[in-house]
Parts: structure tokens; C-alpha cells; sequence
């Protein structure tokens, strides 16, 4: 009977796990908060409401100044590039095409490098104008957003996850009470202990996030302005954000600096990527594993193995939240699973 109750608990737990994983989101959100009114509340003399009210005031702004400093200066760029994309393709049409007409002068004569002439002026004249391209790589966006997932969806998850976080946020004692009754009365003490656990480790993975992404935008500013890349404040600001989304973030980051780059020079645009690649290799291998086994004791492969895992079974926000659930589930196992279960059992079996 108990087997087949957890059976059917597991049965739901799965069938639930896309709810779960937005509620575990938003307890994560909600524990950045808290950490950050209490951080206010030690230095000012105000209420909870108030401290969160400041602290939506302060992110805002800092979200505010990021759009500024990042994305008009990224869309001027990449409107020049939409421009100079189509001389770029005339100009490499002509070198293919002055390449053809030398090797086919010196094998069959002047005639088959004028045809070869003329039809290059036919390719160039086929090459579309800035507008269609524009809106060719629009509509590539468009239908690359529509395969990734239902937008709309996508918004009425973060504004549920975003909503649950600020109630938790407002009364996170009357939550973590609720949490505990739902535990047997005789570890309910322990179950408070455990939840209390979480929420440091959460909060040190949080100090650890901010290290790294802060390593990562001190490598690339230097990294680009000895390479003379222009906008190196936003591009390294952008790298250093992004660096918060395991695997995809980095890449998603290279983009945009090698497109400034590459109005310059393709040589720049080569060197900018090597410059990434050398940075995401020392954050992921160097700087992300120190840290977080400083702050966590969370070792490196167990890292990794986190979010092949959760990124098969809940998909890309499972890749987003692998880590906090890594750091979640080791508390979880060896507060739980190994003191209260497994050493208990030992000390059973070795007793007389």
C-alpha cells in the first residue's frame, strides 16, 4: 500500500513538474528579494513594504540604464551592418568572379572571362536591397521565435512566476510556515532547519552568479579594448548579464560583438571570437567551479551533470534554473537523505 502511494505521488509529481519548476523560480526570485531588503534594512529604518518598494525602485533603474547603455547603440550597429552587408557580397562576387576570369584567360582566352564578367554583374544586380534584407532578417527572427516556443505562453509564465515571487516576498514567514505544516509533526523542526539550509545556499550560489558574470565583464572590457573594438562597455556589460544563462548565455553573447567587429575588420571579427571562446573556457572551467566550490562545496561534475538532467526533463527553463536546483538537492539529500536516513539506518544495523 505505502509502495503503491508513492508510486502515485511520483505519477504526479511528474505530471506537475512544469507547475513545479515555475514555483521553484519564483521562490529563487523571491529569495534574491529577501536578501536584498534585509541588506537595505540593516542600514535604513523602514518596513518590509517599504524595503521592497525601494528595492523594485533600484532594480528598475538598473534595468532601465541597461536597455540604455546596451541596445541603441547595438541597433545603430547592426543597421550599418544590414547596409553593408550587400557591398560586402558584391565585393566578394567580384573577387570570385576576377579569380574565374584570370584562371579562364590563361586556359581558354579573353572571351570566357567576359561571359564570366557580365554574368558577375548579373549576380551583383540580383543581390537584394537593404530594406529586404532588413525585413528577410526580421521575418527570420519572427519564425525562429515562433519555433522556440508560444510567446504569448511565455509571457503569462513570467508574469506568474514574477507575481508569486512578490507574495512570497511580502509575507515569507507565513509561506514557510504554511510549507512546514505540510511535514509530519515530529520533523517539522528539522524540516524548518533544512528549509533555512536552502534558502543560504541559494543565497551563496546567488554571491557566486555575481562573481563569475563580474569576472567575465572585467575579462571581455579588457579583452576588447585591446583588440579596438568599439562599444566595449555595452558588449562586456552584455556578456557579463548573459553569463547568468548556463551554455547558451556565452554564445549568445558573441554575437553581438562580432557583428561590431566586423564592420571594422574580419580580422577583428576572428579575433573577438577566439577572445570569447579563450573567456568561456576559463569561466566554465576555471573561475565557475572555484567559486561555486568555495561558496557551495558543489563539485565541478556534478555541475555539469545538474544541467544535462534538468535540461532533458523540463527543457530550457530547466537549463536556466539546473544550478539553484543542484544547490537545492544537496542540501536536501545530505541534511535528509544521508543524516537522517542513511547514518541512522548504519548506526541501526551496527547496534547490538
Amino acid at each position: 500500500m505505502a509502495i503503491a502511494a508513492l508510486l502515485v505521488a511520483l505519477v504526479l509529481l511528474w505530471t506537475l513538474r512544469d507547475l513545479l519548476l515555475l514555483l521553484f523560480a519564483a521562490v529563487v526570485i523571491s529569495v534574491a528579494l529577501c536578501r536584498l531588503i534585509g541588506s537595505i534594512r540593516r542600514f535604513l529604518p523602514i518596513g518590509r513594504i517599504q524595503a521592497l518598494l525601494l528595492t523594485l525602485t533600484g532594480l528598475s533603474a538598473v534595468l532601465a540604464i541597461f536597455a540604455a547603455v546596451v541596445f541603441p547603440p547595438f541597433i545603430e550597429e547592426f543597421a550599418l551592418l544590414l547596409a553593408k552587408l550587400p557591398k560586402a557580397a558584391a565585393m566578394l562576387i567580384n573577387l570570385l568572379v576576377g579569380s574565374l576570369e584570370a584562371l579562364s584567360n590563361a586556359i581558354y582566352g579573353s572571351d570566357a572571362g567576359i561571359q564570366l564578367g557580365e554574368q558577375g554583374l548579373e549576380a551583383i544586380q540580383l543581390l537584394p536591397d537593404n530594406a529586404t534584407l532588413a525585413s528577410g532578417v526580421g521575418s527570420g527572427l519572427l519564425s525562429l521565435l515562433g519555433v522556440a516556443g508560444n510567446t504569448g505562453t511565455a509571457i503569462l509564465q513570467v508574469l506568474f512566476v514574477l507575481a508569486l515571487a512578490l507574495m512570497v516576498t511580502v509575507q515569507p514567514d507565513a509561506y514557510q510556515a504554511a510549507c512546514i505544516q505540510l511535514v509530519p509533526s515530529f520533523y517539522r523542526r528539522k524540516a524548518k532547519r533544512v528549509l533555512l539550509r536552502c534558502g543560504e545556499a541559494l543565497s551563496s550560489w546567488m554571491v557566486g552568479v555575481l562573481i563569475s558574470s563580474l569576472a567575465v565583464f572585467i575579462l571581455c572590457a579588457i579583452g576588447l579594448s585591446l583588440l579596438g573594438v568599439k562599444l566595449v562597455m555595452a558588449n562586456a556589460l552584455l556578456a557579463g548579464v548573459l553569463n547568468v544563462i548556463p551554455n547558451l548565455g556565452p554564445t549568445l553573447g558573441t554575437v553581438f560583438p562580432v557583428a561590431v567587429a566586423l564592420l571594422d575588420a574580419p580580422w577583428k571579427a576572428a579575433a573577438v571570437i577566439g577572445l570569447y571562446v579563450l573567456i568561456q573556457n576559463l569561466e566554465s572551467y576555471v573561475i565557475t567551479p572555484s567559486v561555486m566550490h568555495h561558496q557551495l562545496q558543489l563539485l565541478p561534475a556534478l555541475t555539469l551533470a545538474a544541467q544535462v538532467l534538468f535540461t532533458l526533463m523540463f527543457g530550457p527553463l530547466g537549463l536556466l534554473m539546473a544550478l539553484p536546483l543542484a544547490v537545492v538537492l544537496q542540501v536536501v539529500i545530505r541534511d535528509v537523505l544521508i543524516h537522517d536516513v542513511l547514518d541512522r539506518w548504519s548506526m541501526h544495523r551496527l547496534s547490538p
